[in-house]
């Protein structure tokens, strides 16, 4: 037997439309923040970046393929990880989707991450995904848009990360053994190697031969591009987790 309140089709209709009003100013607000988000004032780019696809070394500009817009998700895979952050690789599964939908659009999309082209390749192989990914191994494009720290910043206690300073630097021994652990576990790294990178999305313009970025996000801003979470908050139990649940797409075991 349920522990959950239950009631008649007719309490079910009533409790849904009181939540429909409070769906629908959600929606309106959400509006307003997406208009506020395209009113950031624009910052023009003069650093001249390199960063290596497949098709060769190219400049961020030709990053656009011709178009007006450009979307960037900064993938955790740095240069000394054995494999792709499994938070990031979920929320890459809903990329090869959503690319072509982009691109038709007038925005382009892509990847980047500082660990070196081959082995970007060879993860994107084992992940049957299709979207295009760069390397930003030798650039400072990771750095300049904070998803990337150096060891001095490590030392400091001050990552500059989402905004703010921020100490990843475990408190304790037995905090720095656990944290160890988890990393070896998702990335094959220690702690600090693994973070020293971090997840984000920035956004750029090309206009009349200048890049502009326009809008970067980090940590929850995040959140609406994971896929599975969209579909969680609408079943029964909602997210329904302790910590983290989710493994890279084919590392679950067999139901």
């Amino acid at each position: 037997m349920t522990d959950h309140k239950t009631g008649t089709r007719e309490q079910w209709l009533a409790a849904r439309l009181e939540l429909l009003e409070a769906e629908k100013e959600l929606t309106r607000r959400s509006d307003e923040l997406a208009q506020q988000r395209q009113e950031l004032p624009w910052v023009r780019i003069d650093k001249e970046y390199r960063l290596e696809t497949n098709e060769g070394a190219v400049s961020l500009a030709e990053l656009f393929g011709g178009r007006s817009q450009l979307l960037i998700y900064h993938f955790m895979f740095g240069a000394d990880y054995a494999a792709g952050c499994p938070s990031c690789s979920a929320i890459a599964d809903g990329f090869n989707g959503s690319v072509v939908h982009l691109a038709n659009h007038d925005v382009a999309f892509s990847a980047v991450s500082r660990a070196p082209l081959p082995k970007l390749q060879a993860y994107k192989r084992r992940m049957g995904w299709s979207f295009p990914w760069a390397s930003s191994f030798d650039s400072d494009f990771n750095a300049d848009f904070h998803v990337a720290h150096s060891k001095e910043e490590w030392d400091s206690g001050a990552v500059q990360y989402n905004f703010r300073a921020s100490d990843y630097r475990p408190a304790t021994s037995q905090d720095s053994q656990r944290l160890n652990e988890v990393a070896s576990a998702m990335v094959g790294t220690d702690w600090e190697t693994f973070r020293r990178e971090g997840p984000g999305l920035s956004a750029f313009t090309l206009e009349d031969g200048v890049i502009y970025h326009t809008y970067s996000a980090y940590a929850r801003g995040l959140d609406s591009l994971w896929g599975m979470y969209q579909w969680l908050d609408r079943a029964p139990l909602g997210r329904n987790e302790a910590g983290p649940w989710w493994h890279r797409h084919d590392e679950y075991v067999s139901q």
